[in-house]
């Protein structure tokens, strides 16, 4: 999944102009609750700005809250401005981005914005992943890392006819093994499932339902 299939689009987003007052922005902040808004300076992606960049920028100078609110522009305390998505990147990177700020901008070539891609959005995306919002039993299991064994596991899951929620695997500090989380609706069979698991070579590690 690439970052622009979770992208909010421009006509959907909460966005300042480079020459709205902070007094603007702050408002806009506060009344919709969020804690950045994009930046534009006419079509163009120019920055974002967060409640912390307004407060740094305040207490740097020494002015009254009405003065500064009313007379410094947004285009002022902008920043990140070279920080967007194009919204062809794999979502799962955007992760490692978005670890510390809010949201990230998508822009076009020409710098032209196009929408924002959500910490919220993305994590929405690994939850959905990983199977959290629907129930069923998750089995954590091992397999030593050999030509075909996510083949044999598809196979096991055919004969069990098995309805799979979500699949993801990992790599484990050794390189020879992969680790392997299935979650799969409950059945009467998950017994006989995990037995036949573990007679194929997979080392189950814990099941749990939820």
């Amino acid at each position: 999944m690439f970052a622009k299939s979770i992208m909010i689009p421009k006509h959907r987003c909460v966005v300042v102009s480079v020459d709205d007052s902070v007094e603007t922005a702050l408002n806009l902040l506060e009344t919709r609750g969020i804690d950045c808004l994009p930046v534009l300076n006419g079509d163009e992606y120019a920055g974002v700005i967060t409640h912390y960049h307004i407060y740094k920028n305040f207490y740097e100078l020494n002015v009254s809250k009405e003065e500064f609110l009313q007379s410094k522009k947004v285009k002022d305390v902008a920043t990140h401005q070279d920080k967007y998505l194009k919204g062809n990147e794999i979502f799962e990177e955007t992760l490692v981005v978005l670890k510390d700020f809010p949201l990230l901008a998508v822009v076009d070539e020409n710098n032209i914005f196009l929408g924002i891609v959500t910490r919220f959005d993305v994590l929405e995306q690994f939850q959905s992943a990983f199977g959290v919002y629907k129930p069923g039993v998750r089995i954590a299991f091992s397999s030593v890392e050999v030509e075909g064994r996510i083949s044999r596991l598809a196979d096991i899951i055919g004969q069990f006819h098995e309805s799979v929620i979500s699949l993801v695997t990992f790599d484990e500090t050794d390189k020879l093994v992969r680790r392997i989380v299935l979650k799969i609706e409950k059945r009467d069979n998950i017994d006989k499932f995990v037995s036949k698991l573990e007679s194929s070579g997979f080392r189950i590690l814990h099941i749990v339902e939820d």
